[in-house]
């Protein structure tokens, strides 16, 4: 026991500083473990045998699926997004970009599949012509707007466009789950430093009692694994608020459920569920041909209408087959003037559909489990990996401690 005593008094600071070493193992292996789950994006090292890519972007594409399910089965109904939509204002926000497109697609069209016809057309006839289109217009844009929202499923494919957009961007993909996080990174990395100091306090005590080397790396790697391990469950247990005397025990992910809505929900709805997303979805999605038998099936309704009366005299001088030519290519130049003519109403757009605020809420009214469900999946992958590398810091640092006590 004298020895004991001796020594500590005569190395009093290489004692002093094991706990300090301790918290810096701690708090090193848990920085590491956090950087390693959303970095590199892309593998770096020698492909399979040694190497690493970030834990969130290596599993990407099973993590925006598992994203996409949570947001399609509990937080977003896209078909009540899509209702939110008022088809009168819409059509007031697009109606000078709207009008320019019918006559540019009018003339185009009709110059080009019957010119003939078209120019010997009075002047006076023509514009009559295209102010006649021009007026069903509104209707036409009504009747596609209430087609499309009854017929949404069939025109887009939400979930292949969420995660599309989410493997594609594997920023974005990191961004979602990195920044909805970052408190609970933040406590991870603290808690290596408190936990650290204490282990390393006993660490030092049984250094002084047995002077043997293995008892630094065997105390840096439990120190490296048990804060690791036990930082990742305190972000999410318990799930329910659980009194102890005065205080209050509550996962920290779970205790900021308001500001994860919130900041999720702001997400979705300035990344993700954008107009111009949308647009590109039904656009080039993989129902795009849907679509497209949609607006033709109006537009040919349309071109219908307007030659009802002379439809007869129409179908002797155009011809029945340069007809349906003329009608599906003014389905096509639709299609292709919807991006600029809608733009003009993107503001209307994101108000109405309101996603962050759905969101939002939807969020809030989650079960402590399936609220979980959002961050976990990044945790839950090769977690054992980030648990075992925080291990393997420890051990060396631990090695580098007898090292230095003893030399």
């Amino acid at each position: 026991m004298d020895a004991v005593l001796d020594d500590l008094a005569r190395h009093w600071w290489l004692y002093a500083a094991i706990p300090f070493v301790a918290a810096l193992i701690g708090y090193v292996t848990k920085r590491v473990a956090i950087e390693m789950m959303f970095k590199p994006l892309e593998f770096v090292g020698i492909k399979p045998f040694l190497g690493w890519q970030g834990v969130v972007p290596k599993h990407g594409g099973r993590m925006a699926a598992v994203a996409t399910e949570l947001l399609t089965s509990n937080l977003l109904d896209v078909k009540e997004v899509f209702r939110r939509i008022d088809p009168a204002i819409i059509t007031r926000e697009i109606e000078q970009p709207l009008l320019r497109a019918v006559d540019e697609v009018a003339r185009e069209v009709l110059e080009k599949h019957h010119p003939r016809l078209w120019e010997v057309m009075p002047t006076m006839a023509q514009e009559l012509l295209i102010k006649q289109v021009q007026s069903s217009t509104p209707r036409l844009v009504r009747e596609f707007m209430a087609e499309m929202t009854e017929n949404l499923d069939e025109v887009l494919d939400f979930q292949h466009m969420t995660v599309r957009r989410l493997t594609r961007d594997k920023k974005l993909l990191v961004r979602l789950i990195r920044e909805t996080s970052r408190p609970e990174m933040a406590f991870i990395a603290r808690t290596g430093i408190f936990f650290g100091f204490g282990l390393g306090i006993v660490q030092a005590i049984v250094w002084a009692a047995t002077k043997e080397p293995w008892v630094l790396p065997i105390f840096g790697g439990c120190i490296g694994l048990f804060t690791d391990w036990l930082a990742i469950k305190l972000i999410f247990v318990p799930r329910e608020p659980v009194r102890v005397g005065r205080v209050i025990l509550q996962g920290k992910f779970q205790r900021r459920r308001a500001d994860v809505a919130h900041q999720y929900g702001e997400m979705i709805a300035n990344e993700i569920l954008t107009v111009p997303n949308l647009l590109d979805a039904v656009l080039r999605g993989p129902r795009s041909d849907r679509l497209y038998a949609l607006v033709e099936r109006l537009v040919a309704r349309a071109v219908d209408e307007q030659a009802s009366v002379a439809k007869p005299m129409v179908a002797m001088a155009v011809g029945g087959q340069r007809l349906n030519e003329i009608k599906q290519a003014a389905a096509r130049k639709a299609l292709e003037r919807l991006p600029p003519t809608i733009r003009h109403a993107e503001g209307y757009l994101t108000e109405a559909m309101d996603v962050a605020k759905i969101v939002e809420r939807r969020m809030l009214g989650l079960t402590p489990l399936e609220f979980e469900g959002l961050l976990r999946p990044a945790f839950r992958q090769d977690e054992w990996k980030l648990i075992a590398v925080g291990g393997l810091i420890g051990f060396l640092v631990g090695e580098l401690q007898v090292l230095l006590m003893l030399h």
